[in-house]
């Protein structure tokens, strides 16, 4: 993950905008249960009624009240009511009072908490003696006459028995549950309410309503953070995801053949598509559900606590079941996905195979061979992948949903017992069920997202091996410049090369001169060295002794990019890329004209090959020139050579699959075109370098002849035989 992290680093103020939004959206939907709550326990259960400060009540039923306040209780109480008399206009809005009414002035939440705390203790005695007389707080002794209000007796108790009984009702309201009270005083204040002919639908339709807009707000408001976390997670993942692939692309570009032997080219295509993808799967994941399951789960805890504190050991219980399967699970599933990208290179190695030498196949009627390899290397990915997809989908979810099921039944179970007891309100178990719902739903999230992190850090490390890999070859820190009175000449100094890991040198003691206007042809047996030795001029590896000078310059002393610009290379399998005739050509030199597109292509015995299609130079070109034979796919790459006039031409066995008519007016035509050039040919027909100023004989990796044909033949064993493998006697006088 650490690799990953300093990809991110050019995405910080989105990430932290994502927090932000997070957080919103876990408040919000930390809120909503809280309102459900508010829904059953005030809405429902209390008509409305939210605390026990009535919006108004009698005068009668106000002086009752404040015999069980203290004097600057009544005192604050009373400051916040206005007396109101049937002379008042407000007196209109309760028909059925028949006596002055105490209405509730405009007060803050402050002021609205401290009238609760106090009325909250008063009024239930007061519904108490109503209930049940003066018995109800010790008064037993105390005669009431038939048809009397209780309240007139107390009102002529002596301040000895009046303080007895109030003594007894403090004594008796705080040993209950301030809950309770309060919908004890609710119920108390709804009868008032009906008494002054106040509609308790009205009440209750009007909070309902209240709360309901307060909760679709509060859910547009978590989907509008939900929506737009997404957009900016996905804008993200798709910019981490390009810079990684820029980053590889560059990367790859800047490896030598050194760097190509250790990663295979499938390899590199899974690791530039497959692995990367699965880093943006992860990284949309990761600020979708990791950032916000854990703001989710710790906000949940924290209002469980406020909520019911003796459930919260099943919550407790609930995660750690959680956490002890998913670790079991990550250490039964990461071994597969560390082989997974592994298995994704072998199936796109053979399909590569298959599809690269398709013809081959068929020739050799070895297509069940290769439906053999290939079902080989999908049943392996499917196996893994199937344990993979099984071991989440039909253990771990079902153990999930089961458990987040039994969390729910023994919620109800003890929360019952809990509502029964009169500890707990309907209201807040439902809360409780919906908070445990969103902490296991948190924890889960993240365990799933953990499934993923162990195939998307294999890919991590994989993008990390190629992005850390170090090329062999690098441009000097203090590069020198090509002086331009000298143009091609190339010299090889006592030069030896060895492949890395290998045991013996593949070349050794090359030393021979190259130069300009004259063609130099390196010819010898299969393995002897040439095209090794032809790829040290441009720095596709370096040398292992010795040097290779260009214009008399080292070629490790100047940078990879004006080594190269002097030099026009023809490989040894020619290579074309998907587009036109005339797009190939341009390749080399894209401003070059039609003109002289058509003369390269003249040159380079190309004119056939344009002029056999009715789209001439916009003859399309299938991706690797697949649609194109051998000896067309080498002429144009010859054109592609010639069209960037370069001061030195390498042709690496590129005329091997012309006829000899048309390699030898490819010969003739290149001799007039490069005449000022260094050329060099790498080939094994004699017939092709019979015409060359200097020919360089390479056997086992050694020179073993230099000079013209005439000379060769006389003073190298090793090129009379191949001379003579090839061509009668008659024929190389």
């Amino acid at each position: 993950m650490r690799k990953l992290i300093k990809h991110l680093k050019p995405f910080i103020w989105a990430i932290v905008a994502i927090f932000v939004l997070l957080f919103a959206q876990a408040m919000a939907d930390l809120s909503l249960p809280g309102y459900m709550a508010n829904i059953v326990n005030v809405g429902i259960q209390q008509n409305g009624i939210e605390n026990a400060v009535p919006q108004a009540i009698s005068a009668d039923e106000f002086n009752k009240i404040a015999i069980f306040m203290t004097d600057s209780q009544k005192a604050q109480v009373t400051a916040d009511y206005t007396l109101i008399d049937n002379q008042s206009a407000d007196y209109a809005k309760y028909p059925k009072a028949t006596t002055p009414v105490y209405e509730l002035n405009k007060i803050n939440k402050k002021e609205t908490t401290q009238l609760n705390s106090i009325l909250s203790k008063a009024i239930p005695p007061v519904l108490a003696i109503e209930q049940n007389g003066l018995a109800a707080y010790g008064g037993s002794a105390i005669q009431i006459p038939a048809g009397v209000d209780p309240f007139t007796v107390i009102e002529q108790l002596l301040p000895a028995q009046l303080a007895a009984i109030k003594s007894a009702a403090e004594t008796q309201i705080s040993a209950i549950d301030p809950v309770l009270l309060t919908q004890y005083s609710v119920a108390y204040i709804s009868v008032q309410y009906k008494a002054l002919g106040m509609s308790i639908s009205a009440i209750q339709h009007k909070y309902l309503f209240h709360i309901a807009m307060l909760m679709v707000l509060i859910t547009l408001a978590s989907a509008a953070c939900s929506i737009t976390v997404g957009y900016i997670s996905a804008r993200i993942a798709a910019g981490v995801g390009r810079n990684m692939r820029k980053q590889l692309f560059v990367r790859v570009e800047s490896f030598s053949n050194t760097e190509f032997d250790k990663f295979s080219t499938a390899s590199l295509i899974t690791r530039s598509t497959n692995d990367i993808t699965q880093i943006q799967m992860l990284l949309v994941m990761l600020f979708r559900i990791v950032f916000y399951a854990p703001i989710l789960g710790i906000g949940g805890i924290l209002k469980v606590l406020g909520e019911a504190n003796s459930m919260l050991w099943i919550i407790g219980a609930a995660v750690g079941a959680l956490i002890t399967i998913m670790v079991a699970m990550f250490l039964v599933v990461l071994p597969k996905f560390q082989s997974m990208q592994k298995l994704i290179d072998k199936l796109s190695l053979v399909m590569r195979e298959h599809l690269t030498g398709l013809m081959v196949i068929r020739a050799f009627n070895a297509q069940h061979h290769e439906e053999e390899r290939f079902d080989k290397a999908n049943q392996d990915l499917t196996k893994t992948s199937l344990f993979v997809n099984r071991a989440v989908l039909v253990f771990l979810m079902p153990v999930m949903m089961f458990l987040l099921n039994a969390v729910m039944i023994l919620i109800v179970w003890v929360g019952a017992h809990q509502v029964d007891a009169g500890t707990m309100q309907v209201g807040n178990m439902l809360a409780f069920m919906q908070y445990a719902v969103l902490i296991i739903m948190a924890f889960l999230m993240i365990s799933i997202v953990f499934i993923m992190i162990p195939r998307a850090s294999v890919s991590a490390v994989r993008i990390s091996e190629v992005l850390e890999t170090e090329p062999v070859i690098v441009d000097p820190e203090k590069p020198q410049k090509f002086d331009r009175s000298q143009k091609g000449f190339i010299e090889f100094r006592d030069v030896a090369f060895r492949y890395p890991s290998a045991e013996d040198d593949v070349l050794k003691h090359i030393t021979f001169t190259a130069k300009p206007g004259q063609t130099t042809a390196v010819i010898g047996s299969t393995g002897s060295g040439k095209t090794t030795l032809i790829n040290l001029i441009p720095r596709f590896y370096d040398v292992t002794e010795g040097k290779v000078l260009v214009d008399g310059i080292d070629v490790r002393d100047v940078t990879q990019h004006d080594l190269r610009d002097k030099i026009g290379y023809v490989s040894q399998k020619a290579v074309l890329f998907s587009g036109t005739i005339e797009s190939n050509i341009k390749y080399a030199d894209e401003n070059a004209s039609a003109a002289e597109v058509a003369k390269y292509a003249e040159t380079a015995q190309a004119t056939d090959i344009i002029n056999e299609s009715e789209q001439g130079l916009n003859t399309p070109v299938s991706q690797g020139g697949s649609n194109l034979s051998g000896g067309q796919k080498q002429r144009l790459a010859i054109a592609r050579a010639l069209a960037k006039k370069p001061e030195i031409y390498i042709f690496d066995d590129s005329l091997s699959a012309l006829d000899f008519k048309t390699d030898m007016a490819l010969r003739k035509a290149l001799k007039q075109e490069t005449s000022d050039a260094t050329v060099l040919i790498v080939t094994q027909r004699v017939s092709t370098v019979m015409g060359a100023e200097q020919i360089v004989v390479l056997d086992n990796g050694e020179i073993a002849g230099i000079g013209t044909h005439k000379d060769l033949m006389k003073t190298s064993k090793v090129y009379k035989e191949i001379a003579l493998s090839q061509l009668s006697k008659e024929e190389l006088d």
